[in-house]
């Protein structure tokens, strides 16, 4: 006997902009494509059928003054999924430290909306930070870290990440101005680096906000 097909799965997204060309919106931020043919994107309801360059501009309006670097010397498959959190919680800049490459499918498209810099050595990084007033700080569990639940994290500052499994270089450790780590309580010695940066994001937006999250 044949299995039944699973029911067909709703399209996510909305539909054409009901009522025709002539019920259309007139704002220069809607994308006539969109109107026309739906908008299927991952993005909130207050953006449907907005062009990226308007969504853009508004989330510029609105950004949290809060940086987020990934060192990337191994092509690190937790980028993407790090750009995506970032875009979550409306950091600034994610800033790629090593390999220019990185994979963009955890992303899921957050990358059009999220500015991204690359730097090719913690140096440049450094300077960059330095040119700002930009404290680095660090979230890794290596000796002489402190609990990042119990730190008072800079409101413009550069939260810094390194790779799955190593962790971060011994040069980004010494031109980091603080070192953080999150609380464990398992056997595992460490979490997942998208993991650890999204805790890490959201531990900013606990301490400097404000918690008023985009209306749908």
């Amino acid at each position: 006997m044949s299995e039944l097909a699973p029911p067909p799965q709703p399209s996510p997204g909305v539909g054409p902009w009901p009522g025709g060309t002539e019920a259309w919106p007139t704002g220069p931020e809607y994308d006539p494509e969109l109107l026309a043919h739906g908008d299927r994107r991952n993005v909130v309801d207050r953006y449907r059928y907005w062009t990226v360059e308007a969504i853009v501009a508004d989330l510029d309006r609105r950004r949290h003054p809060f940086h987020v670097a990934i060192e990337n010397w191994q092509h690190d498959l937790n980028i993407g999924s790090i750009v995506r959190s970032a875009n979550a919680f409306l950091a600034d800049t994610v800033h790629i430290v090593g390999r220019r490459r990185w994979n963009k499918r955890g992303a899921m498209v957050t990358d059009r909306y999220q500015h991204v810099l690359h730097h090719d050595t913690i140096d440049e990084l450094v300077a960059w930070a330095k040119e700002r007033a930009l404290p680095i700080i660090a979230i890794d569990n290596v000796p002489g870290s402190v609990l990042i639940e119990s730190y008072a994290l800079p409101r413009e500052c550069v939260l810094l990440f390194g790779q799955e499994g190593p962790g971060l270089t011994d040069a980004a450790i010494a031109a980091s101005d603080a070192v953080v780590e999150i609380a464990q309580f398992g056997s595992t010695r460490s979490i997942n680096a998208s993991a650890a940066a999204a805790i890490a994001m959201h531990a900013w937006v606990v301490q400097h906000g404000p918690l008023t999250p985009l209306v749908e």
